[in-house]
């Protein structure tokens, strides 16, 4: 929802180009369901278009390639949303489209998204969204009832995950500790770099020492209240000017020192004479921080260790109450069979056993695969973590897990799990498996 109250299809219309209706004038739910999406989604099933446009989100089919058929029938109301505050900016980022200089806040009919109409959409799509981005273009809290919108969500409709994306410099100290308050699930701030010299080359008229003065107050807000939220991001994108292992290195120790939960470089292409030439896709130098992008996995961290690794050891019993490392697991199909399992926590962040917000706890998951590693199921089973496991500590304990109800031979896959985030293994930490015989 744009900030005027029209409906877009998503945040790669920054000009409104492409309007599906509007909130002022008819529901959500007559919107999702009406003509104009629904003859979209026929238009899709059958290979695209021409109300996309220039969508830089469209990708052509290869040679030979079936377009994906989604079910028409789409419910209500959609599960995710973009709320945009506003269109307008406090600073001007290089050669970017959502730049004051490009004309953006001329295609809104609106300078600021009216509360009541605000209130209203949420009201009415709470109840079935699982996600809200509290971002679009411009920056979200020139709006001076942001945080109150925040706020409004997270007490209406507590399930929904609340995420935003900052530049920080619209928030007072004040603010920013409110809105570790808010229930806010997750907020990132952008700050491309660890200088104030290299970081205003690209957030033209940005201030460094207010963007993370902000940064710092909210770390320190939820360190000092106990909270395990929000979850606080620090987002780099990668230029030619702040680049450096010097630089890097800073923001490392910069990001480590402030508190904040996880710092990710971005790699870009544009603009043209500006994005980092070391740092090129597909090049060993990106290899080198892979794990550390903001698009690798949504849990590598350029916080020195904070990436989490773990080593699993998984044990059998080969008579009463004697265990040995397990080699094969035997086992009869639909019964259950017990397992010994030993978490030893090889990063520099704890694993949390449990969370008030039902995500980013650690638990240990078991994969099912075929014979030949071929994934069967990846939830195949979940065991809890017994206490947190810190830094450099362990955990030992027994979990209980299904049988298959097919005999057979497959294999066992032992992971962790951040749960409603992320594998471990998908940032390069060590998985363990173990053959299963299924009489």
């Amino acid at each position: 929802m744009l900030c005027d109250g029209r409906i877009v299809c998503g945040c790669a219309d920054p000009l409104a180009k492409r309007v599906l209706g509007d909130a002022k004038t008819a529901s959500i739910e007559h919107i999702w369901n009406g003509s104009t999406l629904n003859a979209l989604r026929r238009d899709m099933n059958a290979a695209g278009s021409k109300f996309c446009g220039d969508c830089a989100l469209k990708r052509p089919l290869e040679p030979g390639e079936v377009p994906v058929v989604q079910a028409l029938d789409a419910g209500r109301h959609p599960s995710r949303m973009f709320i945009e505050c506003t269109a307008a900016c406090n600073i001007s980022c290089y050669q970017a489209c959502c730049a004051l200089e490009t004309g953006i806040t001329r295609t809104r009919q609106a300078g600021m998204l009216d509360f009541e109409l605000f209130r209203k959409v949420i009201d009415e799509v709470g109840p079935t969204l699982s996600r809200i981005d509290f971002f679009n273009y411009g920056e979200a809290f020139l709006h001076k009832r942001a945080v109150e919108m925040c706020e409004y969500i997270k007490s209406q409709f507590p399930h929904v995950y609340l995420y935003t994306s900052t530049n920080g410099l619209a928030l007072s100290e004040e603010q920013a500790r409110r809105l570790v308050h808010s229930g806010i699930d997750e907020v990132t701030f952008s700050i491309d770099g660890a200088r104030a010299e290299s970081y205003v080359q690209y957030r033209q008229r940005n201030k460094f020492d207010v963007a993370t003065r902000n940064l710092r107050a909210m770390a320190a807000e939820k360190r000092d209240s106990g909270r395990d939220l929000p979850h606080i991001n620090w987002r780099y994108i990668l230029f030619k000017w702040n680049d450096s292992d010097e630089e890097m290195e800073l923001a490392r120790q910069l990001a480590l020192e402030m508190g904040v939960d996880r710092l990710c470089w971005e790699i870009t292409d544009h603009p043209e004479d500006a994005f980092s030439r070391r740092f090129l896709r597909g090049t060993p130098a990106v290899e080198s921080i892979r794990v550390e992008t903001w698009d690798d996995s949504n849990i590598g961290n350029a916080i020195p260790g904070a990436t989490p690794r773990a080593q699993i050891e998984i044990e059998c019993e080969t008579s009463p109450d004697v265990w040995h490392p397990a080699e094969q697991l035997t086992t009869s199909a639909g019964e259950s069979f017990v397992i010994r399992a030993r978490v030893h926590n090889l990063s520099t962040r704890l694993f949390p056993a449990d969370a008030t917000y039902s995500r980013r706890f650690v638990r240990l998951g078991a994969q099912l695969a075929d014979q030949s590693g071929a994934l069967v199921n990846r939830d195949f089973s979940r065991a809890g973590l017994p206490h947190i496991v810190a830094p450099g500590g362990a955990a030992q304990f027994w979990v209980r897990l299904p049988s298959p109800p097919v005999p057979g031979r497959y294999t066992l896959k032992f992971d962790l799990v951040s749960e409603g985030i992320d594998w471990f293994e998908r940032c390069g930490s060590p998985t363990t498996t173990v053959p299963l015989v299924v009489g």
